[in-house]
């Protein structure tokens, strides 16, 4: 066996001591600097407060075109889905019939007015017959109301001829307003109905201007209101504010038009009431029942604070921003938020204007956590500095 010389460990001890210590240093002043980021304070802006509505549009005019005589379908004078002026011709119905009709009732006209005139001569010699006492007052009277009863069956036979007349002018089916027209329903040679089941041949649509509905809360009502009779003397409820919109595959809101009418009543079950704005569609954009997001001023403009979008997170179902505290500690921060203006959001509640959101760097922070902070728009970092990552 070996013998342990304590004289010998000791000196062994007290020489690598200091190697020791110096590991225990080294290891100290390895550890990694707090991450550094990127801070910016809020953005001050006039901004209008915006509410936002999904809706659909709808034409003007919307006509079903319907054969207003029966017959047999004719031929057909448009291309499915070509734009129509009014009073153009859609469809031509068979109209041997109805100039048939026309001429017998203006044969019957004729025949009325020849009883009229044969009435009208013997009343006029019932009368000098009177005064000589040749017939009696009775044979008067027969021949004058025979007279009123040719004048009553040559109005009524008028009235025939305008009819017949009517009815072949019915056998042209034209456009009763201008726009857009679908397919044909029916082709040449089949029947056509008219009256309570008359036979539907064609939809027409206007396509400039055009409506687009949508419905708010009684809130928004008196919102609306209010910011209407700012601008004018007379409630006009909501009338005359700009309305902004969007479809559903643009990312601003770039069409420009105008409310033009709420209806009268809010619904009892939904607390909603319809409002309704008008655009203009001279290059046939909008298509009646397409889907569209609208923007309406809910108040006058106003200093408000904004942070970029990209900045806020999501904590199920609240929204959220780190802010650099005076200690460079990370704070989780909730906000109430606006609308979206470019690419920042509204902060409508939880920063101050002189609040540090953090905008850069999100992913190496957490509450708590202490950070080199750098403001946005600052000179770079020295090299071998650590870079923020977002």
């Amino acid at each position: 066996m070996i013998a342990f010389n304590s004289s010998r460990f000791i000196a062994l001890w007290l020489a690598i001591a200091p190697l020791v210590a110096a590991c225990g240093q080294n290891q100290q002043q390895a550890a990694p600097p707090p991450p550094a980021v990127t801070v910016a304070t809020p953005v001050k802006q006039m901004v209008t407060d915006q509410d936002e509505y999904i809706g659909r549009f709808v034409a003007v005019d919307a006509v079903e075109v319907r054969a207003r005589v029966a017959g047999t379908l004719d031929a057909v004078h448009f291309k499915d889905g070509q734009t129509v002026a009014k009073g153009d011709l859609l469809f031509s119905i068979d109209r041997r019939p109805f100039e048939n009709a026309v001429a017998q009732a203006k044969a019957n006209l004729a025949l009325a007015s020849s009883n009229l005139a044969f009435a009208e001569g013997d009343l006029a010699r019932a009368q000098q017959l009177v005064r000589d006492k040749a017939i009696s007052e009775q044979v008067y009277d027969q021949r004058a109301q025979t007279k009123r009863n040719a004048e009553a069956s040559v109005a009524a036979n008028q009235a025939l001829v305008r009819q017949a007349e009517l009815d072949l002018e019915f056998t042209e089916v034209r456009a009763p307003v201008a726009g857009r027209i679908g397919d044909r329903r029916v082709s040449p040679g089949n029947l056509v109905a008219s009256g309570a089941g008359a036979t539907l041949l064609a939809t027409i649509v206007s396509t400039d201007p055009m409506r687009f509905e949508f419905t708010f809360d009684e809130a928004s009502l008196l919102r609306y209101d209010r910011v209407a009779r700012q601008h004018a003397e007379q409630p006009t409820r909501g009338f005359s504010l700009p309305v902004k919109l969007r479809l559903i595959d643009e990312p601003e809101f770039t069409h420009q038009g105008a409310m033009d009418f709420v209806d009268n009543v809010i619904e009892r079950g939904t607390g909603t009431i319809r409002g309704r704005a008008v655009f203009d569609n001279k290059n046939e954009l909008f298509v009646p029942g397409m889907f569209g997001r609208v923007q309406i001023p809910a108040a006058p403009p106003a200093e408000a604070l904004l942070v970029p979008d990209a900045a806020i997170g999501t904590d199920q179902a609240r929204k959220f921003v780190f802010v650099v505290e005076p200690d460079d500690s990370v704070k989780q921060t909730y906000l109430t938020l606006g609308q979206t203006v470019g690419d920042k959001r509204v902060v409508r509640e939880g920063l101050t204007p002189d609040s540090r959101v953090v905008v850069n760097g999100l992913m190496r922070v957490r509450p708590g956590v202490k950070v080199t902070p750098q403001e946005e728009g600052a000179a770079p970092a020295a090299p071998g500095t650590p870079t923020a990552a977002k």
